[in-house]
């Protein structure tokens, strides 16, 4: 953590963390799942999928009529169709429950919110809420989320990909420039 960064942090471990992995290892690694992945179930990787097909089992307990009377949602939960039936959930639960552990194994677990000095927590939790729910929305709305734009287009040396990742880091970059006073 350098000085323009605070955080509020409640550590729950004691012990000094364990170095990172080596990018080109994790890299790697991260390739051979995305490989196994499409080997077994004839698909890629991706975050939003999951988060979706779980809103919409929420969907359906609440108001299980609009569920069925909803176009988009009757694909994946209308009727007797059950969303969480689906891969997609199991990786985003994996995800969850392994980044989980890994953080606890590794001596990195713990709560904080990581600001600028010119954010009080609050504004940060709400600006983080707001651009979370933006980002899941757009996801949708694009049919998926970067993280499988990048990793199944990419591998998969789709054009359309490598040109929304070239766009979205440069995007990236640009938006940053606007935003570099709330952080240092």
């Amino acid at each position: 953590m350098t000085a323009a960064y605070t955080s509020e942090t409640k550590s729950t471990s004691k012990r000094q963390p364990k170095p990172f992995t080596n990018s080109i290892i994790a890299g790697v690694i991260l390739g051979l799942v995305l490989f196994g992945v499409y080997f077994f179930t004839g698909d890629g990787l991706g975050a939003s999928g999951g988060a979706n097909r779980i809103a919409i089992w929420l969907a359906k307990i609440v108001a299980p009529g609009w569920v069925n009377s909803t176009p988009y949602l009757i694909k994946y939960g209308g009727g007797v169709k059950n969303p969480l039936d689906s891969f997609i959930v199991m990786l985003d639960i994996g995800v969850l429950l392994g980044g989980f552990l890994s953080a606890w194994f590794f001596g990195r677990f713990k709560l904080e919110t990581v600001k600028g000095p010119r954010v009080t927590f609050s504004t940060r939790w709400i600006i983080a809420f707001f651009g979370g729910t933006l980002a899941g929305f757009g996801a949708r709305l694009a049919r998926g989320c970067t993280s499988g734009q990048g990793l199944n287009g990419a591998a998969t040396l789709s054009v359309g990909s490598w040109a929304f990742l070239l766009a979205f880091f440069a995007g990236g970059y640009l938006l940053a420039y606007f935003v570099r006073r709330l952080w240092f």
